[in-house]
């Protein structure tokens, strides 16, 4: 007899096999060699001079240095007091793979005159010891890595001197020969931290960094080389404070609503010119022309030994491209001319010499505007300012939205004018037609004005639309509100 089949219920069932499926090569840009997705590339930055001991204000210069540095990436590390790391593995292809990013880096120490050393690795400190070793260092796939690293000297790594002379007696002045050890031994004779620093060098071991966060505000000050109350020198004084100000804005893309000035006598308290805008700004030189405007109102108590630039807090600026067409050529450019001229005469007049009103969130539309500054006008989608006195931004509009309701009248009356009645219908120099469905108003109740109204539009007998209501409460009322356009 055949034995009986035993069947295991809990295994996988079989398949039929399959061909096997050819793996889908990615196809990279001209140029750029095709990497794993998830495999980093770090961008070392060494700065021999940030290192000397006479370098002043080594520790500011870098935070300059990786500040610039975020237009390549988000992912900036400081390596103190003379490195900079980059994660650029996602940057290649924005910036003409690595020989444009290595020229783009460059010439950002070039601006600040830092000679520099640019190397490339998969790890981060493969990168910085490569570039701190004068190696134009260019590894791209972490299989090349140990071999590439051979050649440099142990100094890099910036070990202890004692133990770099220990290695030496033993042979040992290289990274290639370093790795060649025994782990167990190395580790035995020279610390298990050491060892650390070879995996991390190698990719053995991870190697987090900590992500350089650029200063939210800017704030700088300058000393001038020698007494003065000239508003042509001051300003001279003022234009590369205000060039660094235009660059760490455009780096963000916001721009400053508030800039302050102060400056420094000896015996003086400081004196302070304070900027207002009616836009958000970033452009240098615009800023520089309408900060010379307020110097020249200023009355100095005497000659000014420093100055100081201090901006508010950045906000986002709408993005604009060229227009078609120019200055005075059907209305090119009319919204940007507008603001400057806000910008103008507020800098010539005074912060406060200007006002326009505002939208407030209620419904009644006698409490849906206030005065305020310029900047507090509301910018449309397009970018372009749109103040309620310009019809769409009419504070009744912000009450209601997208409703069906939202007609409102350009013109309202200084308050609401009772009306004759006549059969319980409103009068207006004679019989008034009401138009479409009422809107109800109840609200109020938390400032002592609560209103409960039927707002309605009519036409009086020459045909002009009005915008009236009818109080809900006895003894019911009616009152006109607006006339429409």
């Amino acid at each position: 007899m055949r034995a009986p089949r035993t069947i295991d219920l809990f295994a996988p069932a079989s398949l039929p096999q399959q061909a096997p499926r050819t793996p889908v090569q990615p196809v990279a840009p001209r140029g750029l060699p095709v990497r794993p997705a998830g495999e980093p590339l770090w961008l070392g930055v060494h700065v021999p001079a940030l290192a000397a001991p006479a370098a002043p204000a080594a520790s500011r210069i870098l935070q300059t240095l990786a500040t610039r540095a975020l237009r390549f990436t988000p992912r900036v590390s400081l390596a103190p007091p003379d490195g900079l790391l980059l994660e650029v593995r996602s940057s290649l292809h924005l910036f003409g793979g690595v020989q444009g990013l290595r020229d783009a880096m460059a010439g950002e120490c070039a601006d600040l005159r830092l000679p520099a050393t640019v190397a490339f690795a998969p790890t981060p400190l493969a990168a910085l010891a490569g570039a701190r070793a004068g190696r134009a260092l260019e590894v791209l796939d972490a299989a090349r890595l140990a071999g590439s690293l051979g050649a440099l000297p142990l100094t890099a790594l910036r070990w202890p001197p004692e133990l770099i002379e220990r290695l030496a007696c033993l042979g040992v002045r290289t990274i290639g020969q370093a790795l060649r050890l025994p782990r167990a031994g190395f580790a035995q004779r020279f610390g298990p931290a050491r060892l650390a620093d070879l995996d991390r060098l190698t990719g053995r071991m991870s190697d987090p960094r900590e992500r350089f966060e650029a200063p939210v505000r800017f704030r700088r000050r300058r000393e001038l080389p020698c007494e003065s109350a000239s508003h042509a020198l001051l300003g001279a004084a003022l234009r590369p404070l205000l060039d660094e100000l235009g660059r760490f804005l455009t780096a963000r893309q916001c721009g400053v609503l508030a800039l302050e000035c102060r400056l420094w006598h000896r015996h003086a308290e400081p004196t302070r010119c304070v900027l207002r805008l009616g836009a958000p700004l970033a452009d240098a030189a615009r800023l520089a022309q309408l900060l010379d405007e307020r110097l020249r109102l200023l009355a100095l108590p005497e000659p000014v030994r420093a100055c100081e630039l201090r901006a508010g807090l950045p906000v986002s600026r709408p993005m604009h491209s060229a227009g078609l067409w120019q200055p005075g050529e059907r209305g090119g450019l009319a919204a940007a001319s507008g603001v400057d001229l806000i910008e103008r005469l507020r800098a010539r007049l005074g912060p406060e010499s200007l006002e326009t009103l505002a939208l407030v969130a209620d419904h009644r539309p006698e409490a849906a505007w206030r005065v305020a500054g310029p900047e507090a006008c509301p910018a449309s989608p397009a970018g372009a300012p749109q103040c309620p006195s310009l019809g769409a931004g009419h504070p009744a509009h912000a009450s209601v939205g997208a409703h069906r309701f939202a007609a409102r009248p350009l013109w309202l009356l200084p308050s609401p004018r009772l009306l004759r009645q006549r059969g319980g219908l409103p009068r207006y120099r004679g019989a008034l037609r009401l138009e479409g469905d009422p809107e109800r108003i109840e609200t109020g109740w938390w400032d002592g004005r609560d209103v409960a109204r039927d707002y309605y539009n009519a036409r009086d007998v020459h045909g002009r639309r009005l915008w009236l209501f009818r109080e809900r409460e006895p003894p019911h009322r009616w009152f006109l509100q607006g006339v429409y356009g």
